[in-house]
C-alpha cells in the first residue's frame, strides 16, 4: 500500500485536531498525534504499530530496532507491535498476522487538546489462510500530556466460536544494565530460558526484576500495574485492565547491535480467549510518566 495511492482517504478520516497523516519510513502511511500539551506519538497503519511516544521533545520512550524494515515484507521491529491471534510460536506464523497487515482509520477526534484515533482491522484472505474466522479488531489510542492509552476490542463477527491469545509486544528505550521492573513479586512464572519449548514453572521472589542477561519470562496473573525504571531517568507506569499476564524480554547477545538499548515489558493474554459469535473481548493499557 503505497502512501499516495492507498491512503488518499486516510487524511480525511484523520481530520481532527492533533491528528495528521504523513509519509513514514519506506513511504508507508504514518499517523502523527500531537497533544496541545506538547506530547507526541507516531503510529504506522501497517501493523497498527505505535512506533514513537514522546512526552518531552526529542526524548522517545519507545524503541525501534536499528534492523527494523519498513517494506511490508516483515513486521516493524519495535514500538508496540500487536501479537494476534497468537502470541509466540504455534500453528501459524510467529505472533500471528495482525502486525503484518494494514489497519485502517475508523475514527479520529480530539478532546481537551488530547488527540484520539481508532484503528480497525478485519479478516481477509491473508488472515483466513492462517486463521479461518471473521473478526473485527478496534484499537483506540489516546495521547495525553503524560500518558498514552490504548483500548483493544476484538469481536467475533463469524457464525462459529473462535479462540485466540494476544499481547502488546512493547519495546521501551532503556539502558539494559540499569533498567528494572517492580510489581511482579509473587507471580507464577514461565521462564523460557534456557528452553523456550519447555518453559520452567516458578514463582517470582524478587521485589525488583532486572535484565542481567538473556530474559524471556511470562508472568501469569500479573498485577494491574507494574513500574519500569528505564535506567535513563524515566519511571514509567504500565497499567492495564484485562491484560491478565505480563512478559519481560531482552534478547541479550542474540541482538548484539541493540540489546543494550531496550527492554520489552509486554501486557499479554496468554491463555486462550474463547468468543462466541458477536461476543467481544476488551483490554486496556495506560503508559504514563510522573
Amino acid at each position: 500500500m503505497a502512501f499516495a495511492s492507498a491512503e488518499k482517504g486516510a487524511a480525511a478520516a484523520a481530520a481532527a485536531a492533533g491528528v495528521s497523516v504523513t509519509e513514514g519510513e519506506g513511504k508507508l502511511p504514518k499517523l502523527v498525534l500531537t497533544s496541545a500539551h506538547g506530547s507526541e506519538a507516531e503510529i504506522y497503519l501497517y501493523g497498527g504499530c505505535i512506533t514513537s511516544w514522546k512526552v518531552a521533545k526529542d526524548k522517545d520512550l519507545l524503541f525501534v530496532r536499528p534492523d527494523a524494515v519498513f517494506n511490508k515484507k516483515k513486521p516493524i521491529s519495535g514500538g508496540a507491535p500487536h501479537c494476534f491471534p497468537q502470541f509466540g510460536p504455534g500453528p501459524m506464523q510467529q505472533h500471528g498476522f495482525a502486525r503484518n497487515m494494514d489497519w485502517s482509520i475508523a475514527e479520529s477526534q480530539s478532546e481537551d487538546g488530547n488527540p484520539i484515533v481508532t484503528l480497525e482491522l478485519k479478516d481477509g484472505p491473508y488472515s483466513r489462510s492462517m486463521w479461518d474466522f471473521s473478526f473485527q479488531a478496534l484499537y483506540k489510542i489516546i495521547l495525553r500530556e503524560k500518558s498514552l492509552s490504548t483500548e483493544l476490542i476484538i469481536t467475533n463477527t463469524d457464525t462459529k466460536p473462535s479462540s485466540f491469545n494476544t499481547a502488546l509486544h512493547t519495546y521501551f528505550r532503556a539502558s539494559v544494565t540499569a533498567a528494572s521492573v517492580k510489581g511482579l513479586k509473587g507471580c507464577k512464572t514461565l521462564n523460557k530460558d534456557p528452553d523456550p519449548k519447555n518453559p520452567l514453572e516458578g514463582k517470582e521472589e524478587r521485589d525488583i526484576v532486572t535484565f542481567p542477561g538473556f530474559v524471556d519470562c511470562i508472568y501469569l496473573n500479573a498485577p494491574s500495574e507494574v513500574i519500569l525504571d528505564n535506567g535513563l531517568g524515566d519511571t514509567i507506569s504500565i497499567q492495564n485492565t484485562n491484560w491478565s499476564d505480563a512478559v519481560l524480554w531482552n534478547p541479550y547477545l542474540q541482538m548484539e547491535a541493540c540489546y543494550r538499548d531496550f527492554v520489552c515489558v509486554e501486557n499479554a493474554k496468554i491463555g486462550n480467549v474463547q468468543l462466541e459469535p458477536k461476543q467481544s473481548w476488551v483490554a486496556k493499557q495506560i503508559l504514563s510518566v510522573a
